[in-house]
């Protein structure tokens, strides 16, 4: 329906302060927001920045607003198609990073990297700027070139030019990422880059099934910035013989807790690969094969996302993201800004990846073999 800015302005206040997961909304009085711009509000575009600036105070860069372009976008990422150069961004501590670029992306052929800090986009600096208006200006229509300045650990800045794309959200690969780690015949790979697409579990279920002769799976969720929370909970669930998955705590305290459904589609031996680019949903899974001692966790400390995000539709289609519930790992663990500790940790070094030498993978490979040898054994 055609909503009047004023209107728009109401229903976004409202669903803050039904659901928002914090109720002193970061220690500040959200009833001062209500009237704040009232009789001042002329058209789409002022409800827009008057909203904005109402949900930056908030300070949470996971609740933000999305004009009809933006809302548009993340329904076809959804779907499975996006149009940019492949990356998912995030803020730490104030600095705009790649939490990960998309495999076979622009972003990743270009050579981008989790972690990289973006210090410019097109000459301008990103010093203060949100999530929403950096994503904008990195997106764009097929065949242009957006220029970032990269920060990167232990080498000097950088530019990097990355022509955009019409960009398939594939979730799912069985080749590792240096052609140069060769994976024994008994053991089956599964990279899982997203859970965004909707197409993702359906894709690792296929896999599961028709790689019954394995003794094994290795699942690569490094560099994976996560997506839908339904993923993670119907994935977990193919992996789990019962057990917790994950609880959410709402603003009223109202913890729900998602059990695995006994729909265990493979009981063989698991190794679970993260890096600090995994987040949100890749934490979720690797938490609750974690503390349900289903799988050994090898790699890096992970990024640190423990909040919840559901969309909402407003007029004029327009959308919103808001942070409605934080999650604990089976355990009971927060680990919003702490992150999933590995059982196992290796790093990889700029080295490795110069020599194309995958050292978390070895070790993943190397793990899993002796798993399968006690598992032959007690068998």
């Amino acid at each position: 329906y055609a909503a009047t800015p004023a209107e728009m302005y109401d229903d976004v206040w409202k669903i803050v302060n039904r659901k928002y997961y914090d109720p002193s909304n970061n220690t500040q009085d959200w009833s001062k927001w209500r009237y704040r711009y009232e009789n001042k509000l002329k058209t789409k575009e002022d409800a827009y920045v008057a909203i904005e600036t109402m949900l930056a105070s908030l300070n949470d860069p996971y609740t933000r607003f999305l004009d009809p372009k933006e809302f548009s976008e993340e329904t076809q990422s959804i779907k499975g198609s996006l149009k940019g150069i492949g990356t998912q961004i995030g803020l730490r501590d104030g600095e705009l990073v790649i939490i990960a670029p998309l495999e076979d992306s622009p972003a990743e052929r270009a050579g981008l990297m989790a972690d990289d800090k973006i210090l410019e986009i097109n000459g301008e600096s990103t010093k203060g700027i949100n999530i929403d208006a950096a994503a904008d200006k990195i997106r764009g229509e097929k065949g242009t070139t957006v220029t970032l300045l990269i920060q990167r650990k232990d080498v000097p800045n950088k530019l990097y030019s990355v022509v955009r794309d019409e960009i398939e959200v594939k979730s799912v690969s069985c080749k590792p990422p240096f052609e140069t780690t060769k994976i024994p015949n008994d053991i089956q790979y599964i990279r899982l880059s997203s859970f965004i697409s909707k197409n993702a579990a359906s894709e690792i279920e296929n896999i599961l099934n028709n790689s019954s002769s394995a003794k094994g799976y290795i699942i690569d969720l490094r560099s994976n910035p996560g997506g839908l929370l339904t993923n993670a909970i119907y994935i977990s669930d193919m992996l789990l013989r019962g057990g917790v998955i994950v609880s959410t705590v709402d603003r009223d305290s109202y913890k729900s807790t998602t059990r695995a459904r006994y729909q265990q589609v493979t009981d063989k031996p698991i190794v679970v690969l993260i890096n600090k680019g995994s987040a949100s949903a890749s934490e979720i899974l690797s938490g609750a094969l974690k503390d349900n001692h289903r799988a050994t966790i090898v790699g890096e400390q992970s990024f640190g996302k423990g909040l919840v995000q559901e969309i909402n539709k407003l007029p004029d289609e327009a959308g919103m993201n808001i942070t409605i519930q934080r999650y604990l790992t089976p355990s009971g663990r927060d680990i919003h800004k702490k992150g999933i500790t590995p059982d196992v940790v290796v790093e990889l070094t700029k080295e490795n990846v110069d020599a194309k030498d995958d050292v978390q993978l070895k070790k993943a490979i190397e793990i899993l073999e002796k798993m399968t040898c006690l598992v032959q054994k007690n068998g």
